[in-house]
């Protein structure tokens, strides 16, 4: 607080105090070289003006002390930053082990959050205090971008693939959520709230929302619903490989390469199942019998005139 005025949002997580540092120091050393270069040039220019009494008798051409000075003293100050900008960049890259896992997805205009219990918000995120969260994100429509000022944390969040970050909530509160990147004509309304709360208050708030089915137990249920046991067999067997221990493992492809299986290559490998072959298996068609599929639906002709 400066007279009582906000100079930065309020720091409510584990990493907002070492981001406003390193801010506040690249900010102090910009300052400072613009003031020192202004100044500079501000005596030069009353020094050397017009009809001044100035010696310019052997004018200096180079100075190889003055030229050591200004390529070393910049070099180490951006090393530095790199290095702890770096540092912070990494640490807040992975989420720790056990960190509890949310999934939200954005769309023109609105944040849906889903959680691992299957409780469900829209513009709303409960968190507990003092608890790693891991948030995975997607977008169902255009380019959003997930940011909470007061834990110093922003990701894009992309149509078509999942981006994730993590944070730990320090205190108890309500903190603005926003989209922080245009998104259309009602961007700036796209908002919410992040509610951090003690850790019984959220057990109770969880409690009294839990839904008949946690969101596994949905997916465990679309996963027979929609015959997948069929061909994904438990003991390998089947014409698509098991997916027992399967995720974060790497997965041989048939083209030689290998991948990891995290939540990107598994939504497509659901969406387009020929984009990545594990090795071993194949596409259920071949070309011709695409071929021979297209020629059969071609032949029950158009709408209008379907054959007798």
């Amino acid at each position: 607080m400066l007279n009582g005025i906000p100079i930065h949002p309020d720091q409510a997580s584990t990493i907002a105090r070492q981001v406003d540092q390193l801010h506040f120091v690249i900010t102090g050393i910009t300052f400072f070289f613009t003031i020192g270069i202004f100044l500079t040039i501000f005596y030069f220019m009353v020094k050397y003006r017009r009809l001044s009494p100035a010696k310019r008798e052997r004018p200096i051409t180079n100075s190889l002390p003055l030229e050591v000075t200004w390529t070393i003293i910049p070099t180490l100050i951006c090393v530095v930053l790199y290095i702890w900008g770096s540092s912070l960049y990494f640490a807040n890259a992975k989420a720790p082990d056990g960190a509890m896992e949310i999934f939200v997805t954005g769309r023109q205009w609105m944040w849906k959050v889903q959680h691992p219990e299957g409780v469900r918000e829209i513009n709303e995120l409960h968190v507990p205090v003092g608890r790693p969260v891991k948030l995975t994100m997607t977008s169902e429509d255009v380019i959003h971008d997930f940011f909470v000022p007061a834990f110093r944390i922003k990701k894009d969040v992309l149509p078509g693939r999942y981006t994730s970050l993590w944070f730990t909530a320090t205190q108890t509160g309500r903190y603005h959520l926003f989209c922080a990147q245009y998104c259309g004509a009602f961007h700036a309304g796209m908002g919410g709230w992040v509610i951090v709360m003690k850790q019984a208050d959220y057990q109770s708030w969880l409690n009294g929302s839990v839904p008949e089915q946690t969101i596994e137990e949905a997916g465990e249920n679309l996963f027979a619903e929609r015959g997948c046991f069929s061909c994904h067999l438990a003991d390998g067997s089947g014409r698509g490989p098991s997916l027992l221990g399967l995720f974060g493992q790497p997965v041989p492809l048939s083209a030689g390469k290998t991948v990891t299986a995290d939540e990107s290559y598994l939504r497509e490998a659901i969406l387009h199942p020929s984009a990545k072959n594990v090795a071993g298996y194949q596409a259920q068609l071949n070309e011709e019998q695409m071929l021979e599929l297209i020629a059969y639906i071609r032949s029950l002709g158009q709408a209008g005139k379907a054959k007798p």
